[in-house]
């Protein structure tokens, strides 16, 4: 009988059995003959099975074979339950003892104790000067150890360390000289090299760190394979990380998409088209081969684009532009080349690439730190150049900052529809709103909820509104009620416009009292300008890093005179001026107001030409963050631009102080007020200030208009 042990090798996610058959062949397994001298035979001769002939049977020559079998499937542990993990175990416990055990048999000495104890007693057979470094020192055999008091029998290894051979050799041979030892019978001395044990211990670490960066950047073979095309593997950065949303699978229509009918009207046509190609082609119109959707964060672009993909029915690919920018050279190219080539494979299709503008920005002069982006963006232009309009793949790209963009990547026949999404005015609010409150358990009506919010929440985008009504949720789940009421959303729009309340942090009573006057002085200011925005809520209670805040409902105004910036400019005035008025002295509270009005002064002089100083004339104002080399105009026109500013800021103060001291009383009182109850409604300011002695549109219904409610 012919033995040859299985081997096994196991890991997380692959099995080797290495296992040997005789005289059977198994079609499915690597097979490689075996010498004899390998293996061991047991017995010469062996009974023929059943069914078995004689010419069957085994010849005089054995004759056996190693297989080898892979599986990524879960395999049973091998004979008698040892598991690769408890082989690792075993060989770790192994290899601890062996250091230990060959550590605990050496003892080191130093240059007087070998003299002393081991030389001077004639206990030396030789020295051996290991790696130049060292020197083991050899006792002589059958020497009786008991007699030597300082040799610890129980060591078997003595050593030594030296600076050098040439000084070790020296000391050694005048040493024995004083101890008059015949230069005959001096001590023999041998050189040798080996291999230190932390050497080996470095090696091995290093080694299995190679294995598991090698391991876990292998290239996924069998199994479920990523939709993206993205593989894991160290060779697989330039595949394309697009991500593939199959067209059953789409969950998202026009219908849940609301606060941007205008865009999907325009986007519409996108979708008629690969609905009904043929209609297009027979009158010789040619689709755009791409648009690019445009606006603010959180206005629902992404879901705009997929929303488009479920309407036609088509598969939908997004990639992030980020995505394609490595540390590698040429990945980004070659992720954009294989991105095209999955579009064209799942036509008609849509292709969708968020945040375009990180590899679509300007081309500059110089490549100096762009060259893979710009390398990226040329591959993204001409992929775009080689679509045609009969392969049905549509390309939309969403970005915030569409200025930044290569005009190359705009230019007819490339993105050539640029279609913006803005920020929902009040009846797109009201329609996310309801969106966004079908699952929550209500108090109230759902259409009342959804016009009151949308009155409450101007400037608010679609991922803000989604934020109010799940904050809301929550503060009712916090507090153990039944369903959500309209004040467990009064407090979400805090929370989202001003963070979280910070109950611990309790100011002295005379700062509260100074944020008190300075939030009552933005609150008359703005109640007797006649084109300040309505009022909504005034609050001292401290929120993310304001101490305070007032809110204010913006009408939906889309040109802008230089009365009404100057009201606003004085609304922004108005906590600074009320300090100065009521205190003598200001405090670094009103640093936001400041910056804020610093912005609509410089726009309105640079940019908008209200100076009839500087003129008719306009120059772009750096964006924050921008670095600012030259300025488009002369050292003598920016002392002209400063000198107006610091006069338009020093004379809307001026105004602003006017109107505080004719209404010190009301302010007063408003600051006491919130002083007591902290927070103050339009209600509240109503009953202080009296109505407000301009006409305003405050509810849904006057916003909106007769005949429009939706």
């Amino acid at each position: 009988m012919i033995r040859f042990a299985p081997l096994w090798w196991r890991s997380k996610n692959f099995t080797c059995l290495l296992s040997w058959r005789s005289n059977k062949l198994i079609n499915s397994s690597y097979k490689l003959r075996l010498p004899s001298y390998l293996c061991t035979q047991e017995n010469s001769g062996k009974a023929s099975r059943p069914g078995e002939s004689k010419n069957d049977q085994t010849s005089n020559i054995p004759k056996f074979e190693l297989r080898f079998s892979f599986s990524r499937n879960k395999m049973p542990d091998p004979p008698g339950g040892w598991s690769f993990a408890s082989w690792v175990i075993l060989g770790a416990v192994g290899l601890t003892w062996v250091v230990y055990h060959n550590f605990s048999m050496y003892r080191k000495v130093d240059w007087k104790e070998f003299t002393d104890n081991f030389l001077q007693k004639g206990a030396v057979h030789h020295l051996e000067v290991v790696n130049k470094s060292w020197v083991r020192v050899h006792l002589q055999p059958g020497a009786d150890f008991e007699s030597y008091e300082s040799i610890d029998p129980s060591k078997k290894i003595y050593w030594f360390e030296i600076g050098s051979i040439d000084t070790f050799e020296r000391s050694l041979r005048d040493m024995e000289a004083h101890m008059g030892i015949d230069p005959m019978h001096r001590t023999f001395i041998t050189y040798s090299s080996r291999l230190k044990l932390s050497d080996v211990l470095y090696g091995i670490f290093y080694i299995s760190l190679f294995l598991m960066a090698v391991y876990s950047l292998r290239p996924a073979s069998g199994g479920v394979v990523r939709k993206s095309g993205l593989g894991s593997g160290l060779f697989n950065f330039g595949q394309s990380p697009v991500r593939l949303i199959e067209k059953d699978k789409i969950g998202v229509r026009f219908s849940d998409v609301a606060g941007c009918e205008e865009a999907k009207l325009e986007i519409i046509e996108f979708v008629n088209f690969l609905k009904n190609p043929a209609k297009y082609e027979a009158l010789g119109a040619k689709i755009p081969r791409g648009a690019i959707l445009k606006g603010p964060p959180g206005t629902g672009k992404t879901l705009l684009a997929k929303a488009t993909a479920g309407e036609a029915n088509v598969p939908f690919l997004s990639v992030s532009g980020s995505e394609f920018l490595e540390m590698f050279v040429g990945v980004g190219p070659k992720r954009v080349r294989d991105m095209f080539a999955s579009a064209r494979d799942k036509a008609p299709c849509i292709l969708f690439i968020d945040e375009i503008d990180a590899i679509g920005g300007k081309r500059s002069g110089t490549s100096f730190g762009h060259q893979e982006r710009e390398n990226t963006l040329n591959q993204l232009l001409v992929e775009m150049d080689g679509f045609t309009t009969q392969e049905n793949v549509v390309v939309l790209a969403a970005t915030n900052r569409i200025d930044i963009l290569d005009p190359a990547l705009l230019r007819p026949g490339r993105f050539d529809r640029q279609i913006y999404v803005s920020l929902p005015d009040i009846k797109g609010r009201a329609s996310i709103f309801k969106i966004h409150l079908k699952p929550i358990k209500l108090a109230d009506d759902m259409q009342l909820v959804a016009r009151k919010m949308a009155t409450r929440t101007p400037g608010f985008s679609g991922a803000d509104i989604a934020s109010v009504c799940n904050e809301a949720a929550l503060i009712a789940a916090r507090e153990d009620a039944h369903s959500v009421n309209l004040i467990h959303f009064d407090k979400a729009i805090d929370r989202v416009i001003a963070g979280l309340e910070k109950k611990s942090q309790v100011l002295q009573p005379e700062e509260k009292k100074i944020v008190a006057y300075h939030e009552a002085g933005h609150a008359v200011v703005g109640w007797f300008l006649e084109h300040c925005n309505p009022l909504l809520k005034v609050s001292i209670i401290p929120r993310g890093k304001a101490l305070g805040y007032a809110q204010y409902q913006p009408r939906d105004i889309y040109l802008l005179t230089k009365d009404q910036m100057l009201d606003e400019m004085c609304l922004a005035l108005g906590g600074r001026a009320s300090e100065e008025v009521f205190f003598g002295k200001v405090g670094s509270g009103a640093v936001d107001d400041l910056q804020r009005v610093t912005r609509s002064a410089y726009s309105q002089i640079v940019q908008l030409g209200f100076s009839s100083k500087v003129g008719l004339l306009s120059f772009d104002l750096p964006e924050q963050g921008d670095m600012v080399l030259t300025k488009p105009y002369s050292e003598h026109t920016a002392q002209i631009i400063d000198e107006e500013v610091r006069q338009l800021v020093e004379s809307a103060y001026e105004r602003t102080l006017t109107i505080l001291r004719e209404k010190r009383q009301l302010v007063e009182k408003v600051a006491l007020r919130l002083l007591d109850k902290e927070q103050l409604q339009k209600e509240d300011l109503v009953e202080v200030l009296g109505p407000r002695p301009f006409v305003e549109k405050n509810t849904y219904e006057e916003l909106v208009g007769p005949g429009k409610l939706s």
